[in-house]
């Protein structure tokens, strides 16, 4: 499967451009991806906003050498805009840096960053109503600012909890990872920091480094990218699939090496035999990925047991028991403290799909299993997050009939499908100990679908 799909190759050259451009069709561009030792930018970062935040951010800029310019008055381009707004308490407070931002856009680079910062509007200290109108129309603003970028160009926001400041490693990690290629497919949503736990890493490039993580479907598709980027970032991957899989799981492990585990989750001892596996290899385990899922789609009306039960089992009752397992094993010294648990949710959980009931509920349950186990992971210094993908090329939509298959491409703020590795990203962001303030959050890589929030 090539890495670009075929109409955003064509409208990419010079016949296609202009026939897009002359009929008005949508025009992406290939988008920016990381590659080890890449920059976080390759040019200057401007950021709007005296505030602490923004002082923060631009000195831990400086200190690794970016180009920082603080006057958005500059008439120059620029490949990143952050936005300092922590210390707005009323909506009229906005324009000025608001409209600040939107007398630079003209000069943001192709595949640019916009980035806010603001206050958490779900602030555990209550808020008075005009704090709170001015907190949620930043997230509005955000919102709709992301669905208005062109050329690859995303903006995201990082959202304070109290008492956090941005030199808080989950607020340091949540910038880089935004700025940076990782997030290409991330597009008009929210990393919340709710704590200051979590460690700086000593190599930004392996956060990783020693950890040992256990990936569920891992032989093909997500599961493979996600494999091969917790690797290229330092851990040791435990990869599980079905024993069908057996010989495709084994190349994918022997190339990130990993090692490979021929597991049938939906057993009652799975999560005992997982633990019992990194005992004896490893002697700890750091962190478990649940990437294995199944589709059954019907339509409510034809849908059967068989179809509804065995996607519930793989999907949600599975993810549920082992980490039952793991949690009772934590301070017994296999199981880490700080256990980073990341599952896959999807974008029918948040706004349903046609076809899908039974996928929906399971992806929905991971949402809500993964906010409900936030608290109890946060008190030993873990963390559990989901990552809900949109629409993703795989061999699954490489198999859809052309039309619906463009059409899923284009409906979304980057007007392309996007990659395993997208995804796989996040998942790394969010496993790394860097990442331990955010927590109980289900992170989209949908490009801003148009479907949901």
């Amino acid at each position: 499967m090539s890495h670009t799909d075929g109409y955003t190759r064509f409208v990419n050259r010079p016949l296609g451009k202009h026939i897009a451009k002359t009929i008005g069709l949508p025009r992406p561009i290939p988008l920016r991806r990381h590659t080890k030792g890449d920059r976080l930018v390759a040019g200057p970062i401007l950021v709007i906003g005296n505030t602490e935040a923004g002082d923060t951010v631009a000195e831990h800029l400086w200190a690794e050498e970016y180009d920082v310019r603080r006057d958005p008055g500059l008439k120059q381009r620029f490949a990143a805009i952050i936005v300092a707004l922590d210390d707005v308490n009323h909506p009229e407070e906005l324009s000025e840096r608001v409209l600040q931002l939107g007398s630079t856009l003209r000069g943001l680079d192709p595949n640019g960053r916009v980035i806010t910062i603001f206050r958490d509007p779900q602030s555990k200290t209550p808020a008075d109503p005009q704090t709170s109108a001015a907190r949620h129309g930043i997230e509005g603003f955000t919102r709709s600012l992301a669905k208005e970028m062109r050329a690859g160009s995303t903006t995201n926001g990082i959202v304070l909890g109290d008492d956090v400041t941005m030199a808080a490693p989950a607020a340091q990690a949540s910038l880089r990872f935004l700025l940076s290629g990782r997030s290409a497919y991330v597009a008009g949503q929210f990393l919340r920091i709710s704590s200051t736990a979590g460690v700086i890493p000593e190599d930004w490039d392996t956060p990783l480094a020693d950890k040992i993580i256990v990936v569920t479907g891992a032989a093909r598709g997500i599961g493979e990218a996600i494999s091969e980027t917790l690797s290229r970032d330092g851990a040791t991957v435990i990869g599980v699939d079905m024993p069908a899989a057996g010989e495709t799981l084994s190349q994918v492990m022997n190339r990130v090496g990993g090692i490979a585990v021929q597991l049938d989750i939906t057993q009652e001892n799975a999560g005992q035999v997982l633990l019992q596996l990194a005992t004896e290899r490893f002697g700890r385990l750091d962190g478990i990925v649940h990437n294995a899922g199944i589709t059954r789609d019907k339509l409510l009306a034809n849908m059967d047991e068989a179809r509804w039960d065995s996607l519930i089992a793989v999907n949600i009752s599975a993810p549920l028991r082992i980490n039952e397992h793991f949690l009772a094993a934590l301070g017994q010294g296999v199981v880490a403290k700080n256990l980073r648990i990341t599952s896959l949710a999807s974008t029918s959980g948040i706004a349903g799909n046609r076809g899908q009931t039974n996928y929906a509920a399971a992806k929905a349950g991971i949402i809500g299993m993964t906010e409900a186990l936030a608290q109890r992971l946060a008190t030993t210094g873990g963390s559990i997050n989901a990552v809900a993908p949109g629409f993703i090329e795989t061999a699954m939509t490489d198999a859809m009939p052309t039309a619906t298959r463009e059409v899923a491409r284009r409906m979304n703020s980057l007007q392309q499908g996007g990659r395993p590795v997208d995804v796989a990203e996040a998942i790394a962001f969010l496993t790394s100990d860097a990442a331990a303030g955010v927590n109980g959050t289900t992170l989209r890589v949908c490009g801003q679908s148009m479907v949901g929030k």
